[in-house]
């Protein structure tokens, strides 16, 4: 069993509000559940009970909820969730309206704002307003071009205030890869940012957006919100519109609700799109508002008085699971820029400043800290921070070390793991239980998580593949595009028939219930026929202090596959032999000797995703001399070159 290295106590646990569930559930259903594992399985068992019991406790509002909670449960897809119900995703979210603070954003050092709950109504209201003069109507598309910052949620609530279904991308990206994913879902609005600060810098939008806007040929506005100057020279945008010029005819008042159907599209999700045009997946209204507010009341212990900060940009799912702490009644803090500017402190200082209490980042963030000697233990308060958690990729043990000696002794760690795929998470944290080194520490409620080996079976202790083999609320409702089903069938359910398959190769621990994720299936090495996730080698290799980032791909090998890992160096250190012997030790040793590199490779960069994931896929295709047919889906296409055309790679 690993190392436990932190239990909540016994006041934190009578005080949560996965406390207060469970004594619900008992009182409306008679049963006697006192622990996670207990609640689970009553998640699983009786799901009709569960999600109702979620709506209940949560205080979700709908015209009408009907009768039926679940219809065809048995099948994936083809599960309906409240089939009759009516309700609006932004009234949910909308959830108080008093002077209390909704919103407080830190543009780096530039700009902090804040917006009261009354205000933000006000802002939605005047935004709907003018849409709806505009003509925006149930099921038209909003596609928004904007850094996470107040104006964003305002302009997502407005649209999903009418029934028009949104989708983000951030302002960093580049233009063909804003028209590869807005391109294809035919948007009636499009709202892009004037400029953005990063790293101390301001970048300039203006040139992108007319270049996104002169290539949709459907829209019929574009509304330029200023942010970096006050006010821009937009006269070169077609149906540009200044923000306050779109909104000036219009006085707040009671906000229109249009009550829609569970599953009416809310929100257009994209994949990464390394491997082609991204796809675009669609999910449901009451699917994504059931999971994401059920995550955050329980998982998170987020409510009425929680402060809660989320790390991410428009263009990951983060933002959508972020904004509905609102639903939760809770205080969002937003941040956009570089985490590390000026010097690696500024989260920390926004915690303190605003008393974050529940602090979110990613995987990668973590071990960035640790690397650069960051100690915020010692140089901040962090009082008010009850929770940490963190996605985007496995959270290696080291990092768990690292947060509770270096960042805070007393706090909450939650490692996630889900996915844009379903807007919420399989596995994440749980705020009464103890937290073990280097485990997620429990299934997400209502998720029928397993692990499957490659004949289909159920096995617990050993690595497999993660399915999920129940219908629930939050799976997309199709892809745009996609006559029958087909691409979504195929994504999900091609592996095993009416059993979804995420691509991620996990155990679960049989003592603690822990969850250790070894990286996609998809990117697994078969050194031998031997299945090695990538996530087990990178937990090694940087744990190294020579050693600042780390990519491992499977090259094709005379007839078999050879492990090929690239590493970054840290500083001024040099990959030597003794190096690489040093390396391939730690690696035997820490995992096994099929673990073992054939070749290490000093590389400058790696190439990763807008969300700051690596590339195993795309490296993978550069090796072997395949198109990466995505490029614009890279935040730094240009790392792809020290791949190509290795002369280490051809040679044994």
């Amino acid at each position: 069993m690993n190392e436990c290295l932190w239990r909540p106590s016994a006041d934190r646990i009578a005080a949560s509000n996965l406390k207060a569930f469970m004594q619900r559930v008992n009182k409306d259903w008679s049963l006697d559940v006192q622990d996670y594992d207990a609640l689970y399985d009553f998640s699983i068992q009786e799901r009709e009970k569960f999600w109702t019991s979620i709506r209940d406790f949560a205080g979700l509002k709908a015209k009408t909820w009907g009768q039926d909670i679940l219809i065809d449960g048995d099948k994936m897809p083809g599960a309906q969730f409240f089939p009759q119900a009516k309700l609006n995703f932004a009234e949910n979210l909308l959830s108080k309206n008093d002077e209390t603070e909704a919103l407080v954003f830190w543009g780096e050092d530039k700009v902090k704002r804040a917006l009261s709950w009354k205000s933000l109504h006000e802002e939605v209201s005047v935004f709907a307003q003018a849409l709806r003069k505009l003509g925006v109507v149930k099921g038209d598309r909003i596609c928004a071009f904007m850094p996470n910052m107040p104006e964003t949620i305002v302009a997502m609530l407005a649209a999903t205030s009418i029934g028009a279904t949104w989708s983000s991308t951030s302002p960093d990206f580049g233009v063909n890869g804003v028209l590869d994913r807005f391109g294809q879902i035919e948007p009636k609005v499009f709202i892009g940012v004037e400029g953005y600060y990063y790293n101390g810098k301001t970048h300039d939008c203006l040139e992108k957006i007319k270049q996104i806007v002169d290539q949709l040929p459907t829209l019929e506005k574009c509304i330029v919100v200023p942010y970096t100057r006050e006010n821009p020279d937009i006269s070169k945008i077609e149906k540009g519109v200044l923000l306050d010029d779109f909104v000036a005819d219009f006085e707040p008042g009671a906000i229109e609700f249009e009550y829609v159907e569970f599953n009416h599209p809310l929100y257009i999700m994209f994949s990464s799109g390394t491997t082609g045009k991204p796809k675009c997946i669609i999910h449901g209204t009451g699917g994504t508002l059931f999971k994401q507010v059920g995550e955050h009341l329980l998982n998170c212990n987020n409510g009425d008085g929680s402060r809660v900060f989320y790390f991410t940009t428009c263009g990951w799912m983060m933002w959508n699971w972020l904004v509905a702490a609102l639903a939760a009644k809770s205080t969002l803090l937003l941040y956009d820029g570089s985490p590390f500017y000026p010097d690696g402190n500024i989260l920390f200082d926004y915690a303190d400043a605003e008393k974050m209490t529940m602090f979110g980042t990613s995987a990668k963030y973590i071990d960035a800290l640790n690397k650069a000697g960051l100690k915020p233990r010692e140089t901040h308060d962090l009082s008010s921070v009850m929770s940490l958690t963190s996605t985007g990729s496995p959270l290696v043990a080291e990092s768990f070390d690292y947060v509770y000696r270096d960042i805070k002794q007393d706090v909450h760690l939650a490692s996630m793991s889900g996915g844009t795929d379903i807007l919420g998470c399989f596995v994440l944290g749980n705020p009464i239980g103890p937290v073990y080194r280097g485990e997620i520490q429990c299934r997400a409620l209502g998720m029928a998580v397993e692990t499957f080996d490659e004949n289909g079976q159920v096995v617990v202790g050993e690595k497999g593949e993660l399915v999920c083999t129940k219908a629930f609320p939050s799976m997309p409702i199709g892809f745009w595009d996609d006559p029958n089903n087909a691409r979504y069938r195929a994504a999900y359910f091609e592996e095993y028939d009416n059993i979804w398959c995420h691509g991620d190769f996990i155990s679960i621990d049989q003592e603690t219930g822990g969850i250790v994720i070894y990286g996609r299936s998809d990117a697994t090495l078969n050194p031998g026929g031997v299945r090695i996730g990538t996530a087990e080698i990178y937990r090694q290799v940087e744990s190294l202090p020579e050693i600042q980032e780390s990519i491992v791909i499977g090259q094709d090998w005379e007839d078999d596959v050879r492990v090929v890992l690239f590493v970054v160096m840290k500083d001024d250190h040099v990959l030597t032999e003794d190096l690489i012997k040093t390396i391939k030790s730690k690696i035997r040793t820490g995992c096994t000797p099929r673990h073992v590199p054939a070749k290490v490779i000093a590389v400058s960069d790696i190439p990763r995703t807008k969300s700051g994931k690596i590339t195993e896929l795309a490296v993978r295709d550069v090796v072997h001399g395949r198109a990466v047919k995505n490029q614009t889906a890279l935040a730094n296409p240009e790392a792809l070159d020290l791949y190509e055309n290795l002369e280490a790679l051809n040679t044994q």
